[in-house]
């Protein structure tokens, strides 16, 4: 008797398990990793795709751009995120991968609200990054000591950054951080700080620099009059196929391409009036 009571249990739980199990099947998942420019806008179109597509499942990721390139590129997660195109990371196979661009991202220079500069020279910029300006009362603001805050090595934003503002030198060593939303938080709680955020990471906790009188919007990135952005790139190990397919095919749709990415700060590749490639080459479109 003692032995039905113990086997009944044991047959429930059996039974739960390979029903769940079962269900598990049904689904389908991919993971996206990579870009933290690139992350809130992959984040809201999985979740209304997995909205419209209930058992299909988008798992996002971020970690930077170096990370989804050589996650993709090892066969780890179905798609990479970059700000960067392949060719520009080291170590990467550019030709295995396929470029999906998806989107446009306008980076800027942000800082402290207290530093009292609202407008500042590419050459002053590049001399703060460099080390060879430490205190903001050098470009006319206020009596204070710069304070520097770079993104990690492997971020695509901050290759970005250094490409187009330091002539593709490196930074002067500072604190680093990998996520783009804990970049922001640090400069508005940081007296004198400074650093660079994808426009869709600007909120009024800080404020962004423009450059040479040159605003960070959308329409002068778009003409190539601000000079500092890249391409947002979901990269595939090969032709994509079944629901990775679906989900990229989902993310250049009308329905993300109009309603979702300038909502979020991000710039439509239709958009664009000019073309750039890997190596910076600029093809203007209208002409």
């Amino acid at each position: 008797m003692k032995k039905r009571k113990m086997l009944f249990p044991v047959m429930i739980a059996v039974f739960l398990l390979t029903g769940c199990a079962n269900w598990i099947d049904r689904g389908e998942s991919i993971t996206a990793v990579g870009s933290s420019a690139l992350q809130p806008l992959v984040e809201t179109a999985a979740e209304l795709y997995q909205t419209e597509h209930p058992g299909k499942f988008i798992n996002v990721q971020g970690g930077g751009s170096g990370t989804g390139l050589s996650q993709v590129q090892s066969g780890a997660v179905e798609i990479g995120n970059s700000d960067l195109f392949a060719e520009e990371k080291s170590g990467i196979d550019a030709a295995a991968l396929v470029d999906h661009r998806v989107a446009t991202v306008g980076i800027t220079p942000i800082v402290n609200k207290g530093v009292g500069v609202e407008n500042i020279s590419l050459e002053d910029l590049k001399k703060i990054f460099l080390g060879e300006i430490t205190n903001w009362s050098e470009i006319g603001g206020a009596d204070q000591e710069i304070v520097l805050l770079n993104r990690a090595s492997g971020s695509g934003t901050r290759g970005t950054f250094e490409q187009w503002v330091l002539d593709g030198e490196i930074s002067m060593r500072a604190q680093e951080q990998d996520s783009s939303g804990m970049v922001r938080q640090i400069v508005g709680d940081t007296p004198g700080a400074i650093s660079y955020v994808a426009f869709s990471y600007v909120t009024d906790e800080v404020a962004s620099l423009s450059i040479d009188g040159v605003e960070p919007t959308d329409e002068n990135v778009a003409t190539n009059d601000w000079i500092i952005w890249s391409y947002e790139h979901m990269y595939t190990k090969g032709e994509p196929e079944s629901l990775t397919k679906e989900f990229l095919d989902y993310m250049l749709s009308d329905e993300v391409q109009n309603e979702i990415v300038g909502k979020l700060g991000y710039i439509p590749v239709s958009q664009m009036q000019v073309e750039r490639d890997w190596e910076g080459n600029v093809t203007y479109l209208n002409e």
